[in-house]
């Protein structure tokens, strides 16, 4: 990541705190972009990060920002994968770290942030209900301004200087391929404005960079952005209460939802709404054509791009992304809750040869 370091936060080399981050591969489907009728579809995998998710990027940028400043407390919220990287990174920082979870965010990576040695705290409601979601982000703005700490929501409007290093996964798609779509997904909008940001910051520098249409994909149950966004409409809209199942896309709160809307726009991007049980089957088709095993939220962006196709809004010949944002070992309790794999059977050593013929016949 750090090798875009002139797009980074300005940050001393012996306090940029890395473990691995960045530069996850780019892709080339074997299977679904022929299904879809496209020649250059790519996965841009960053469930390959250090815990698991995209998220790495924003802590590294943040935390070492941290360590430069002689900081010794980092306080968030997370849905979980933010939480886990925070977790992270502060361990590798020697940074105290605690985190305000969203209701009901996956127990494994709940595992995974305590394991790093964050203490973690549920609020109910949180990240379901917009009123309560909002008085969580104010209370906590208010105790970090307090302690003279900064608030590491992922998120422009609250932590620019840690989105900035996820614009990095635009400078590394951009510095691959002349990608002209990048499907993104969106949950409060800071992934989907780092990359139309990354874009144009990427163009600034090299000038020759052929801007791709960046587009954001939503879940039905959190429809805050790509409606508006298609409709032509300038604001994002906060909704009463997200009920996707998509785990860290439950964001009611507008967020960046407005800048989203004007960054996607200026980039010719457009907003996809899709089904859950759409989202849950390209996850699987992931898993089963590509052998890429993601988070369902890191399907999303596929799911939008099959809508894409139906609409003829891309086309055969196009160089195309779909950000795989996470892990599916993020989120085992969805495997085992919706696709309904077979139970593991002893059988005796003496029948599994027959077992095995009759599997391939």
């Amino acid at each position: 990541m750090w090798k875009f370091d002139s797009m980074l936060p300005s940050v001393l080399p012996n306090c940029r705190i890395q473990l691995g981050e960045g530069q996850t591969p780019l892709v080339k489907s074997r299977a679904i972009g022929a299904a879809l009728g496209l020649k250059n579809l790519y996965f841009k995998l960053e469930n390959l990060n250090p815990t698991g998710s995209y998220k790495d990027r924003f802590a590294s940028a943040f935390i070492s920002m941290m360590k430069m400043r002689s900081q010794t407390l980092c306080v968030a919220t997370s849905s979980g994968n933010t939480g886990a990287a925070l977790a992270a990174y502060c361990a590798a920082a020697n940074i105290k770290c605690v985190l305000a979870i969203v209701d009901g965010a996956p127990v494994p990576k709940i595992k995974q942030m305590q394991l790093y040695g964050a203490h973690t705290i549920m609020v109910d409601g949180f990240g379901i209900n917009p009123k309560i979601t909002s008085e969580v982000f104010a209370a906590l703005a208010k105790l970090t301004n307090s302690l003279s700490v900064p608030l590491p929501i992922s998120a422009y409007m609250y932590c620019a200087e840690g989105m900035h290093g996820v614009q990095s996964m635009m400078y590394e798609i951009l510095d691959s391929i002349d990608a002209q779509h990048v499907f993104s997904p969106a949950g409060g909008g800071g992934l989907t404005l780092a990359m139309a940001k990354g874009a144009i910051t990427y163009s600034a520098n090299y000038k020759n960079t052929v801007l791709p249409k960046v587009h954001c994909v939503q879940p039905e149950g959190n429809d805050t952005i790509a409606s508006a966004l298609r409709n032509g409409s300038k604001k994002a809209n906060a909704v009463n209460n997200a009920t996707t199942q998509i785990s860290g896309l439950q964001v009611p709160s507008v967020l960046d939802g407005d800048m989203v809307i004007e960054h996607c726009r200026k980039l010719n991007g457009n907003g996809f709404v899709v089904k859950d049980n759409d989202v849950f089957e390209y996850q699987k088709l992931l898993a089963q054509t590509e052998g890429i095993f993601c988070e369902p939220a890191g399907a999303v962006a596929l799911a939008g791009l099959k809508l894409a196709v139906e609409l003829n809004e891309v086309h055969a010949d196009e160089k195309i992304v779909c950000l795989i944002t996470g892990s599916g070992f993020k989120d085992m309790l969805t495997v085992d809750a919706r696709f309904n794999l077979p139970t593991i059977q002893k059988i005796n050593s003496s029948s599994l040869i027959k077992e095995i013929e009759s599997i391939n016949n």
